[in-house]
């Protein structure tokens, strides 16, 4: 147990002060009592002898006295305490083939909306990271629980340039990994460094943690994506993968190319069922918000330093009375 304000426990020396008071208080009576004995001092209203009785209610009256000014310190302890909690980083296919308008008015405003819906609706214990990805992978916003920053990140993304998924899945599990309060990431349209590959731990590190893979097209970048993929199954982090766009595919006129581009669901499809998430195929906007409803925040229940100084208070409180009580009861006064 530690304490808020551990200089008010000095108060605490108070008690032994109260009880030399009362040890002399005590004799004072004994020896008026030895002098007029025929009055019956020593005696309760009742006329029995009143014994060890008679510190009982002081015994309280300390006790109490002691729990109250251990309160006054603030005392805390470690309390294992329930919590709707856990981490979700919504991983955005940024390549330019999101600017498609076959999912209206845009895939990736369509996507930025379904996922802005998602953000407001988490209970404040759930933090969120973004993470953007195309030829290469970037995290856009550390794990947070401050939604106005995160809503900032997702109004930041437009298209850019290729697609890979494995930079995804890596970047979103290093940003869990390293998702600590001194962290800071910036969004930036420079191409970023390469992400490493993050360092193994045990399987199931990051159960509560989950990952959303937003994308439209095929994966025409290396790492392999599968091989990521287990590396996030290792680590207990489940991928839900979202196909937005249809498998017979579009074509798109950007910078003066044309590209077509199509979904390729068994890749999504094996990403999901290798990590235990779920593969959703978003054809609207409205499947794209039922996406996020399945994903629920994990019930934990962890250890926690928590002050317990309203539990000493209504202790000490709770002995006062009785020692009253019982004073009032024995001797129709209190102590």
């Amino acid at each position: 147990m530690t304490f808020i304000w551990p200089s008010m426990l000095a108060s605490v020396l108070l008690v032994p002060l109260f009880l030399v008071l009362y040890i002399l208080l005590q004799r004072r009576r004994r020896r008026i009592a030895q002098q007029y004995g025929s009055l019956g001092l020593a005696q309760d209203p009742a006329g029995r002898k009143l014994g060890g009785r008679r510190h009982v209610p002081v015994t309280f009256l300390l006790t109490g006295l002691a729990m109250l000014f251990v309160a006054l310190a603030r005392p805390q302890a470690q309390v294992s305490l329930p919590h709707i909690e856990g981490t979700v980083i919504l991983a955005f296919d940024v390549s330019g083939s999101m600017a498609a308008n076959d999912l209206k008015p845009t895939r990736m405003e369509a996507a930025k909306l379904a996922a802005r819906d998602f953000v407001q609706r988490q209970p404040p214990t759930v933090r969120i990271g973004i993470v953007a990805f195309s030829d290469s992978g970037f995290s856009v916003q550390a794990p947070t629980a401050d939604r106005d920053a995160i809503l900032a990140s997702i109004n930041r993304l437009s298209p850019q340039r290729g697609t890979s998924l494995a930079n995804g899945i890596l970047v979103s599990l290093n940003t869990i990994a390293n998702s600590g309060p001194q962290d800071t990431h910036f969004y930036s349209n420079l191409t970023p460094v390469p992400t490493p590959t993050p360092e193994p731990v045990p399987p199931g590190t990051y159960t509560s943690a989950a990952i959303v893979l937003l994308t439209d097209g095929e994966n025409n970048e290396q790492p392999d994506p599968l091989v990521a993929a287990k590396g996030a199954a290792d680590r207990g982090v489940g991928i839900y993968t979202v196909g937005i766009g249809s498998a017979q595919g579009t074509t798109l006129h950007i910078n003066g190319f044309t590209v077509h581009t199509q979904l390729d669901e068994p890749m999504l499809q094996q990403i999901a069922n290798l990590t235990g998430g779920v593969y959703y195929n978003a054809a609207s906007a409205q499947e794209l918000s039922k996406v996020y409803d399945n994903l629920t925040p994990q019930l934990t229940v962890r250890p926690e330093k928590t002050e317990i100084t309203a539990v000493f208070a209504g202790a000490s409180l709770l002995v006062l009375m009785l020692g009253g009580l019982l004073s009032l009861l024995w001797f129709s006064r209190l102590p």
